[in-house]
């Protein structure tokens, strides 16, 4: 990694600003996503590092920090000078969808290009390499100095936030900055990243290998999924970002990780680098109150909803399949998250908890003088702010689901936003856009989903006409007597939909567009203008709660005296512990170590337990070479391990004390799915996939051997 200007920013310690808030941490593992700069304030020597921690991250030089890469929303680290990278087979995923084919169906078959010439783009793919850090708070909160109004002050900052990182952005040199929020309306750290526009497929198993147990085992343990691929960066030959070419070169990474091909037993010192994504653990009662009585329920129930009806439509039909896979995936992943949150939150009586909590607080508050003049209506204020948002919170999730999910609203709304432009330019002007609009509104009726769509719409608007007392959908109101199917049934026949209308009508003439109107263009019309409400709305919600947030963490500061961590915010993380089991009931104990013969065991269900036919015969003919692990009478498949983690940490390398990758994470148990909320080490699992397997499953069942060469010699 080039970290021009390290030394002076490290000098400056990333978050000078909250040297006084975090203070020492300590040393055993425990609660906590480290950022870079709180590194060395961790004994890892104690904990069971064998290498210098200099060597995790060093500000003067090269250090496994530059190993690492941002693949999307996931995680992915260099293996090999030639910019192999490995990550999971979920976050290569909607790459392999892409490439796939009823006649190439590398999802369901695999992929392996035994040279670099057979490597296919990973399109819409692109990584990101942290080049270097800088706090800005100073600049950002100078923006919105003098300010009371809270709404402008919040988006003072935000556009401070992103003028900082256009600022710092080369497209030239492919560097793209971005100001990260590490604590609400108190820290802000500048984060410059090498964008590699060039990545590409290698090596992916077969579907069976690594999405085994599919939906029924995912964050569930034990374990036995092979979540592995491997992608590679490629630049232009001067070394530049490019888009894939076949002029272009493999990247050379500063730093690769070394695999150790013996993995890891019980008990052994683990570490983790990553990004993961977000977590809320300084957030108040309220919000997860919020979040148990409205979003999680409302979400997981509506995405269980549209999977269902997604299999159902695609069962007989392999190309509907393909064409629902990735979606199907991304909401089924969400869905058991929120289900496994869900019922963590009833099962540790969380919000309880928390407003157990914040009521020994106000009566810390209320016993200082000075503290109750500065925090005395806090918690009114809190209230008063999540009152509201518990008033429009499920329409504005029902507003959002529907605009982000519904093809008919974007077409609609397509056409509304051109009809205002037309409405707006001149007569001449307006008429050389019909073309374009055509050709859009073509576009889009040729790209959507007509069955899925008309069920969806039929829901959300049986949905609509249920609410409560709650805020109400505007558009609901158009029913006006007919049933969600009768309504969605007139939408759907609405000339809008009509190819041959839209060509030889429609478009015909400025006028007709301006003219036309009917009940889709004014249902989309309804949902826009009530989502641009709700948005402001939410946005005058958000400038109150960055206040109260910083004062809220000022509070317990001020009470608890000990360190604080910020929250992960999807930058580069550390987290360290132990491969370690639990239990999750009462008489049930989970060791952290899986093996082949679970693979077996499970395979015998069929379904989403299938394995292809190879990796069947090679168990019984006890092919597993210098993998096989004597004390566990198996090839190793998955491990358990009591870091910390959360979404974003997908692909994350696992690391040995001498820093040898041992495995790629991939998960976390049922029971760790609240750890957004709240992290302990009595259920706080992560999951990963052991070396071991990976090496086995690339070696014995895809004979990927230029792949095995190239990672190690020894193998």
């Amino acid at each position: 990694m080039s970290y021009k200007r390290r030394r002076t920013i490290f000098t400056v310690l990333l978050f000078v600003s909250l040297v006084f808030i975090w203070g020492m941490f300590p040393s055993a593992p425990a609660e906590g996503m480290y950022p870079l700069s709180e590194i060395p304030k961790n004994d890892l020597t104690k904990a069971g590092l064998k290498i210098n921690p200099d060597e995790i991250f060093n500000p003067d030089g090269v250090s496994y920090i530059d190993a690492l890469v941002k693949l999307g929303g996931c995680t992915g680290s260099f293996v090999s000078r030639d910019g192999l990278i490995i990550t999971n087979h979920h976050c290569a995923f909607r790459a392999v969808n892409k490439a796939s084919t009823t006649e190439h169906n590398y999802l369901r078959d695999g992929f392996l290009a035994n040279e670099k010439e057979e490597e296919i783009p990973a399109e819409g793919y692109a990584c990101r390499i942290a080049d270097s850090y800088e706090d800005v708070s100073e600049e950002v909160l100078a923006a919105a100095e003098g300010i009371d109004d809270l709404t402008e002050r919040n988006q003072a900052i935000r556009d401070k936030m992103a003028e900082l990182a256009a600022d710092a952005s080369d497209s030239e040199n492919s560097i793209e900055a971005q100001v990260s929020e590490m604590f609400v309306g108190k820290t802000y750290v500048l984060f410059k990243y090498r964008i590699i526009k060039d990545v590409r497929l290698v090596y992916v198993p077969p579907r069976s290998v690594g999405e085994f147990g599919g939906e029924t085992d995912n964050w569930i343990w034990p374990r036995h999924t092979g979540d592995f691929s491997f992608v590679r960066a490629y630049v232009a030959p001067d070394g530049s970002a490019a888009e894939y070419s076949k002029e272009n070169v493999p990247y050379h990474p500063k730093k690769f990780l070394r695999i150790n091909p013996k993995g890891v037993q019980e008990g052994d010192f683990v570490f983790i680098l990553g990004y993961p994504g977000r977590t809320f653990r300084h957030m108040p009662a309220r919000f997860v109150e919020y979040q148990e009585k409205i979003q999680l329920p409302y979400i997981s129930q509506l995405f269980e909803w549209m999977i269902d009806e997604m299999e159902a439509l695609s069962k007989e039909d392999e190309a509907l399949q393909l064409e629902y896979a990735s979606q199907i995936k991304g909401l089924a992943n969400t869905m058991k998250n929120y289900k496994g949150k869900l019922r963590g939150l009833k099962r540790l009586q969380l919000v309880r908890q928390k407003f157990d909590e914040e009521n020994k607080l106000k009566e810390f508050i209320e016993s200082d003088k000075s503290l109750k003049e500065k925090y005395g209506s806090l918690f009114d204020e809190i209230n008063g702010l999540y009152d509201e948002q518990f008033e429009i919170g499920k329409a504005y999730l029902w507003l959002r689901m529907f605009t982000r999910f519904s093809d008919v609203y974007r077409l609609a709304q397509t056409f509304q936003s051109y009809r205002e432009k037309f409405e707006a330019e001149e007569p001449d002007s307006a008429s050389g856009n019909l073309n374009e609009l055509k050709e859009t509104l073509i576009g889009l009726i040729e790209k959507s989903d007509g069955n899925f769509d008309k069920a969806f719409v039929t829901k959300m608007f049986y949905d609509a006409g249920k609410f409560g007392e709650e805020r109400k959908i505007n558009a609901a109101e158009l029913l006006n007597g007919k049933t969600a199917e009768e309504f969605a049934e007139e939408l759907f026949s609405s000339k809008l939909l009509d190819k041959d209308f839209i060509e030889n009508e429609l478009c015909a003439s400025v006028e007709s567009v301006k003219n036309f109107d009917d009940i889709l263009t004014r249902t989309a019309k309804s949902v826009f203008n009530q989502t641009l409400e709700l948005t402001a709305k939410t946005k005058e919600l958000s400038g109150v709660r960055t206040d109260l947030l910083a004062k809220f963490v000022n509070a317990k500061m001020a009470w608890k005296k000990q360190s604080f961590i910020p929250d992960a915010n999807g930058t580069l993380r550390l987290t360290y512990g132990y491969v370690k089991g639990y239990y999750p009931a009462d008489a049930v104990y989970y060791s952290p170590i899986t093996s082949l013969s679970g693979v077996i065991d499970k395979s015998m269900l069929g379904g989403e337990y299938a394995i292809p036919d190879k990796l069947k015969t090679l168990y019984d003919n006890k092919e597993f070479g210098e993998f096989y692990n004597d004390e566990l009478g198996g090839v190793p498949v998955a491990i358990l391990y009591d870091t910390d983690t959360t979404g974003g940490n997908s692909g994350s390398p696992i690391l040995n004390a001498y820093g040898e990758l041992i495995g790629v994470n991939f998960d976390r148990a049922y029971e760790a799915t609240i750890n957004d909320y709240q992290w302990d080490e009595s259920y706080s699992r992560s999951i990963g996939v052991d070396i071991r397997y990976v090496l086995w499953i690339a070696k014995y069942l895809s004979g990927a051997d230029n792949l095995l060469k190239e990672i190690t010699e020894k193998i």
